[in-house]
């Protein structure tokens, strides 16, 4: 009994030193809100923006650095930053940061905050800086697309995102087949940004079906051909 008992005390204190031995990951999903608290509060914060640059170039954080995770170099380019000292990350709707965040994880990093929802939920909660420049479609042109006699559904989607691309060939033959009840229009978020602002959306794709300028239904994420047919119809 006297050997098993120094055996259990000798195991726990290597597992103790050895946990000892190693730095602690702290990693964290945050609200948009949080996430902009915590750059705030750290002093020459690493702020890694990983969308593409043309995506970079219309729209950025403050004080960030441009490092896309679809490109060729991305932990060529991480590697230039200190390991440990915390590290802020994001892209436009959470996608790609989630996949940068594993990365970093597995490269040392010791502290990582990913914004959740990235850009889109970034703007939702009105951080970003004010413009008086209409970006895309104008709100009184909306309007009057949405003022029809017919209902008209309107699929707002981005290039990068991969739902969107899924659901993009269905909805492209709706547009046709269904042409004669319904009024399919695609409206790109990212050359729709005041749209996307006044209407609050903050994930894609986003659906919203209009029957007499009123919304009948809306749907955020992906929605198979079938489901959406039966909401359309």
């Amino acid at each position: 009994m006297n050997l098993f008992k120094t055996l259990v005390i000798l195991a726990c204190t290597t597992l103790i030193t050895s946990c000892n031995g190693q730095e602690a990951i702290k990693t964290k999903t945050i609200e948009a809100q949080i996430f902009s608290d915590k750059i705030k509060q750290t002093p020459n914060a690493q702020i890694i923006d990983v969308r593409t640059p043309q995506e970079f170039s219309s729209y950025h954080l403050d004080n960030a650095i441009n490092i896309d995770w679809l490109g060729t170099s991305f932990e060529k380019e991480v590697a230039k930053l200190d390991p440990k000292k915390p590290v802020f990350i994001y892209c436009k709707a959470g996608g790609r940061s989630q996949s940068a965040h594993e990365k970093l994880n597995e490269l040392g990093f010791t502290t990582v905050y990913e914004m959740k929802g990235g850009i889109l939920k970034w703007e939702a909660a009105g951080l970003a800086k004010t413009s008086n420049k209409a970006i895309g479609m104008t709100r009184d042109e909306y309007n009057k697309i949405t003022n029809s006699d017919k209902k008209v559904l309107l699929n707002f989607y981005a290039e990068w995102c991969a739902p969107c691309k899924k659901m993009e060939p269905y909805i492209k033959t709706m547009q046709t087949e269904l042409a004669n009840n319904v009024t399919i229009i695609r409206l790109d978020a990212d050359k729709n940004k005041t749209l996307m602002s006044e209407l609050k959306i903050s994930e894609l794709p986003t659906l919203l079906l209009y029957e007499g300028t009123k919304i009948k239904w809306q749907q955020s994420g992906y929605i198979t051909e079938v489901d959406l047919k039966k909401q359309i119809q």
